[in-house]
């Protein structure tokens, strides 16, 4: 038996379900995808993170026997080649996203190719309702799981024993420079290891039900990119926590996000199209105004928390989950622009951009999804800063032009045009017309 060992978005040795099938002589590999790379600005954070990753996992995996022979070509290109030493199979971990189902589907005609599934917890095709349709509401989808996520522990994967390193050339690791790309710095948190996050998260978890809405504390577990690219599992993510000592409800509500997470994945398998189209097809009448479009990307419309958020974005690749929702809402909503308009600006720019949740995420703010947020439901951002930063402290932390200026005026609308002393952006549209124009506009949407 000879396979090759394709890690993807399963950057890691412990808990690899490839590694634990893998059997006979085998070619651990990484590919730069060009058909990726291609389309990122070469001052993508990302790269430089994933770079580290790779670098990493390398060293991993000499530690137990084996090496990584790193690649930077096309997929095709890359098994075309290897085509050669006469593999019996590929192992890798599988992704439902339209490239990735298209570029599966392309190598498997040159090596057969078997999917594993264990960057989730679930394989969304064993989850059905009684009358064998998916779930379309996340609340019957996660008691349904019940039994998984009230147990208190998931078995892991272990390295298979049936294993030795294929005779192979692994001397080639590019640069980040020959991929294309300049080295960028990291939020401080990505340079530690998902252990010790966890750690520094079974501090603060007894407070994440109460704290986690307030976008200016550091209340998360800071784990989503670990994820997104693997260098941790989301088993080992559940049973890490669940070891803790915590209250149990506490824990709780943390693994239910862990759930929403999977149940986005599960919403992208069956429903593929929903990666491009409003899943539940309505015809919105969206705004095509790309200054309106443009100014909401660059952090110019005049809400302070939709400028501090958007700016933030662009200069670090975070955003927090509240702020996702609030800016997420004032451009379909408020701006009455296409989702897929943010949610393709935000995939260039989240450093834990997941396509699942991504689309999920977009497609509940703007009520074209399933189990989405009521389209009269509009969030209106000037009461989320004062509700969840009260003292504009991450507001006036991005927006330096407003540091000595009072809370109370952040979170009042067209109070920081009006003061002569400041030259803030005009407010691109009024909350009220504009939650009234969408209100109209969705209704008669879902009336057609």
């Amino acid at each position: 038996m000879r396979q090759v060992l394709w890690f993807r978005r399963d950057l890691r040795v412990v808990d690899s379900e490839i590694l634990a099938n893998a059997k006979g002589e085998v070619l651990a590999i990484f590919i730069f995808d060009k058909n990726i790379l291609q389309n990122l600005p070469k001052d993508d954070k990302r790269v430089t993170f994933i770079y580290k990753s790779v670098v990493d996992l390398k060293e991993n995996l000499q530690k137990i026997g084996l090496d990584l022979a790193i690649f930077f070509d096309t997929p095709k290109n890359v098994f075309t080649k290897l085509k050669e030493y006469k593999f019996d199979e590929i192992l890798a971990s599988v992704d439902f996203d339209f490239y990735a189902k298209k570029r599966d589907e392309e190598i498997e005609k040159i090596i057969p190719l078997r999917r594993f599934l264990d960057s989730y917890l679930i394989n969304p095709k064993d989850i059905l309702k009684s009358d064998k349709t998916p779930y379309k509401v996340f609340t019957p989808f996660y008691n349904y799981l019940s039994p998984l996520h009230q147990s208190n522990h998931i078995k892991e994967f272990e390295v298979s024993k049936e294993i030795k390193k294929l005779d192979f050339d692994y001397s080639f690791t590019p640069s980040l420079d020959e991929l294309g790309f300049e080295k960028q710095d990291l939020p401080d948190f990505l340079y530690k290891s998902a252990d010790e996050l966890i750690d520094i998260f079974s501090k603060k978890i007894s407070n994440y039900q109460k704290n986690r809405d307030f976008f200016y504390l550091d209340a998360s577990s800071n784990l989503s990119v670990f994820l997104r690219f693997g260098l941790i599992s989301p088993k080992m993510v559940f049973n890490r926590v669940k070891e803790l000592i915590a209250s149990k409800k506490e824990i709780d509500f943390f693994i239910r996000e862990l759930i929403w997470r999977e149940f986005y994945n599960y919403i992208l398998y069956h429903f593929p199209k929903s990666q491009f189209e409003n899943l539940n097809g309505i015809n919105v009448n969206w705004n095509e105004n790309e200054e309106d479009f443009k100014k909401w990307c660059e952090g110019n419309t005049g809400v302070a928390i939709i400028d501090a958020s958007m700016k933030y974005l662009n200069e670090t690749g975070l955003m927090h989950n509240r702020l996702r929702m609030v800016t997420s809402s004032y451009l379909t909503k408020n701006l009455l622009i296409d989702w897929r308009k943010g949610e393709e600006y935000f995939a260039l720019k989240l450093l834990d951009y997941e396509a699942s949740s991504n689309i999920g995420s977009w497609q509940w703010a703007a009520s074209t999804g399933v189990d989405a947020v009521p389209y009269f439901r509009v969030f209106n951002p000037y009461l989320q800063s004062k509700k969840f930063d009260s003292e504009a402290l991450f507001i006036k932390s991005v927006l330096k032009e407003l540091k000595d200026v009072e809370p109370k005026k952040i979170h009042t609308e067209n109070a920081l045009q009006e003061d002569i002393f400041l030259n803030y952006p005009r407010q691109i549209v009024g909350i009220n017309y504009s939650r009234n124009r969408a209100i109209m506009e969705f209704k008669r949407a879902n009336s057609e």
